[in-house]
């Protein structure tokens, strides 16, 4: 059995695992793109969520695993008017190739069955299998600009269509989007940088105590993946269970009116380009307070998500290589 190396075993890049773990408790946020280096535990981090994702239970053989009760059920789901029988499922983490056509990404339609019978027969993509689940690209940035577009679109909508000669046919896709890249191989668009809705940048550990717990850590993985993650396994079952604590928390999260006005000022301060930063940053904030056990979002919550919402969309000049972000956050909220 193969075994993913465990979350909470990965040492440092803290602000990666956070915007992780706010993705996990509320796909709402909009999905996160990791930016960095190679060899920055990027990928690593990603798969590790496979074993934090909880078991749900499905309609047998669908081939969107519709969750009943969920809202989202797919056209032949909703045909059975509740009656149906259904299975374990656990949630995962599904990888998309950057060599991934349009019609494997999306599915296609069998258009001889709609011709001669009539009939919408759907070939279901990789959107079908990523229902619920992580939707994982490696390497987002070399990906064609139109899939990236109709990830993204999926990901808002959590619809996914497919039209071919006048045929149409939708089916539920609601995922969280991870993307994972390096910016010395390109970066992507602004206008979809804009739509991911976290973004964290990180480069390798250059503390020196633990860049060797680092390399300890992974040769002892190596040595015995079995072993190192029975080891960890207490520190995974403790993480499963704040996530699904916050998770039931998320919508109890009480918003005070100060907040809101926080948000616009920083949004209006820092001339941040529509309005789509503002409403993340408070879905932001409230995840995080979901996660640490309140039951209200604070301006805390608010500054410590901020830049994760914001480095990608600040105006920038022309060759200008800082984030632009305010080292005094308490100072931009209260001038």
């Amino acid at each position: 059995m193969e075994h993913s190396y465990p979350f909470t075993a990965i040492v440092g890049q803290e602000k990666m695992k956070l915007a992780l773990m706010l993705n996990l408790i509320n796909p709402a946020l909009g999905g996160v793109l990791i930016r960095g280096e190679k060899g920055t535990a990027k990928s690593t981090a990603v798969r590790g969520l496979t074993d934090l994702m909880e078991q749900v239970e499905v309609v047998e053989n669908c081939p969107f695993h519709c969750r009943p009760g969920s809202g989202t059920l797919c056209a032949a789901c909703r045909e059975k008017a509740g009656v149906f029988k259904t299975v374990p499922y656990t949630r995962r983490v599904v990888e998309l190739p950057v060599s991934s056509t349009e019609d494997r990404v999306v599915g296609s339609l069998n258009m001889e069955q709609a011709i001669k019978k009539g009939e919408k027969v759907f070939e279901p993509g990789l959107l079908a299998q990523a229902n619920g689940n992580i939707l994982y690209v490696d390497e987002i940035n070399l990906l064609d600009d139109h899939i990236v577009d109709v990830l993204l679109d999926s990901a808002a909508m959590g619809v996914n269509t497919v039209e071919r000669e006048g045929v149409s046919y939708s089916h539920p896709a609601r995922f969280v989007l991870v993307g994972t890249m390096n910016p010395e191989e390109g970066d992507l668009r602004p206008q979809l940088l804009d739509r991911f809705g976290l973004v964290v940048e990180i480069r390798g550990e250059q503390e020196l105590a633990k860049r060797s717990e680092l390399i300890a850590r992974r040769m002892d993985y190596e040595k015995d993946p079995t072993a190192f993650c029975r080891l960890w396994e207490k520190e995974q079952q403790e993480l499963r269970n704040r996530v699904a604590r916050a998770q039931k928390r998320l919508n109890d999260v009480v918003i005070p009116e100060s907040l809101y006005r926080d948000a616009a000022k920083i949004g209006v301060t820092l001339q941040v380009d529509g309005h789509r930063a503002d409403i993340t940053l408070l879905k932001a904030a409230c995840t995080l307070a979901a996660f640490e056990g309140d039951t209200e979002a604070r301006r805390e919550h608010l500054i410590q998500v901020a830049p994760m919402v914001l480095a990608h969309r600040m105006r920038r000049m022309p060759f200008d290589t800082t984030d632009g972000l305010p080292t005094d956050w308490e100072r931009v909220l209260n001038d």
